[in-house]
């Protein structure tokens, strides 16, 4: 199929430029080049064209868990919010931590996914040799659940840490929470709150030193042992002195920030409770600020939204039963844009953070930018349609954090491998999504 889009903001590699872009055979073949004879002509009519997001971290939930999301409920909200490509974790059941769990993932994603997919290879305490074997082409990375509650994932035990970081070439993605401090926090609140903890403690059960002992540790290792590791979701200021400024090529160490921890403070938790809580927990205004200016200043490299949905009935437990995790994906772009809006930060650095350094990081092949040759992955943005957040929502547990808001913008199409897949709130019929390839 052959189309060239006219009249766009098209932002790319740092620059906003009015013109057109031209696509065949799910290729982009250039911007403000001749279409090929025959293109359909699309009018962007002033909106704002994207390379399609890449979201490095999401909860699909399948296998074991499809109650609360499939792989097809959830790549077809991360369409309709924008995002192209993800890399999907490795808490379902089985755990993705055997190379047979993984070969099974790619199977599903192939059969239904509606996005472009890679996923993550588990660590646990019990499989180093595993590790060692993975085929770097079949894995986006490896996790590692440095503090987590997650089943069996928490990798605690020292000589298994070593390992990991001195043997695997691939990027190491830890969620960095010092289970020991946060298990003392949490008896502290149960001795004075018994069992009506109330969701305002969260961020102080998992405070700033739970988060800054495990962070602090895996940057220590990666130093170490010149290991390749990229720190999840950050929520402290005091988290931000382990990085360095400037661009992401070449960084060994990187960081990421979630799009929830940079739209909500810790007062979210008077007026949205159980719906606000995540781990690491959002924390407060000073340190939400703290994590804008490191996205400014390319301390943190990559924005994603560690989409982890539950469904209403569990949320609605109590505070030592309501699961952690937030449905984000439909509303992350949109989320950005507020910012944008706002002046926090600019259109060029949100496409940056979310687009171009995830595909530099991961060494994601001809995705992530909008050049010759590159799959046509793209989002047009309507920054003057606004749109409610209580619209049809896709995520398969229907509900979302941001409920009775209105976002300013609208995500009107998006296009995966040169297909248009999503237009102006439907679902258009066309080829799934594709394994994510990588240079390396």
């Amino acid at each position: 199929m052959a189309y060239q889009i006219v009249n766009a903001r098209i932002v790319n590699e740092g620059a906003i430029h009015g013109g057109s872009l031209s696509v065949d055979d799910g290729r982009i073949l250039g911007i403000d080049v001749p279409p090929p004879p025959g293109a359909e002509v699309i009018d962007a009519a002033g909106s704002y064209l994207l390379p399609g997001l890449i979201d490095d971290q999401v909860h699909f939930r399948e296998p074991g868990f499809e109650h609360k999301a499939t792989i097809e409920t959830e790549s077809r909200a991360a369409v309709s919010g924008g995002i192209t490509s993800y890399m999907e974790m490795p808490n379902t059941n089985p755990q993705t931590a055997t190379a047979e769990a993984m070969a099974d993932k790619h199977a599903r994603a192939a059969a239904r996914s509606m996005a472009n997919y890679s996923f993550f290879f588990g660590a646990t305490n019990d499989n180093l040799e595993e590790i060692k074997r993975i085929d770097p082409a079949l894995a986006c990375g490896v996790k590692v659940f440095m503090g987590s509650s997650t089943g069996n994932m928490l990798v605690d035990d020292e000589t298994v840490l070593e390992g990991i970081f001195s043997s695997t070439p691939l990027v190491i993605a830890t969620h960095c929470e010092h289970t020991p401090t946060l298990k003392i926090n949490e008896a502290a609140a149960r001795e004075r709150f018994g069992d009506a903890i109330p969701f305002s403690q969260h961020p102080i059960i998992r405070s700033v030193e739970v988060c800054y002992r495990s962070s602090s540790l895996a940057v220590e290792l990666a130093r170490r042992h010149g290991a390749r590791l990229h720190v999840l979701h950050l929520t402290t200021a005091r988290e931000l002195e382990l990085f360095d400024r400037g661009p992401v090529a070449g960084k060994r160490i990187t960081a990421e920030a979630c799009v929830h921890h940079l739209f909500f403070d810790d007062t979210a938790y008077a007026t949205h409770g159980s719906h606000v809580v995540c781990n690491p927990a959002i924390k407060t205004t000073a340190d939400r600020a703290a994590i804008w200016e490191a996205v400014r200043d390319d301390r943190i490299d990559v924005i994603a939204t560690d989409h982890a949905p539950h469904t209403l009935e569990e949320k609605a437990g109590p505070y030592g039963s309501a699961p952690a995790g937030l449905p984000l994906v439909q509303h992350s772009l949109l989320s950005l844009f507020e910012h944008v809006a706002a002046g926090r930060f600019t259109m060029e650095q949100l496409v940056q953070k979310t687009s171009h350094a995830p595909a530099t990081l991961f060494g994601i092949r001809d995705r992530g930018y909008l050049r010759p040759g590159y799959w046509a992955d793209l989002v047009l943005l309507d920054p003057s349609s606004p749109t409610p957040a209580d619209a049809p929502l896709h995520a398969k547990c229907g509900w979302s954090p941001f409920a009775g808001m209105r976002f300013s913008s609208q995500v009107r199409m998006t296009w995966v491998n040169g297909e248009l897949r999503y237009q102006d709130g439907r679902f258009l019929p066309g080829s799934g999504g594709r394994r994510l390839e990588f240079d390396r």
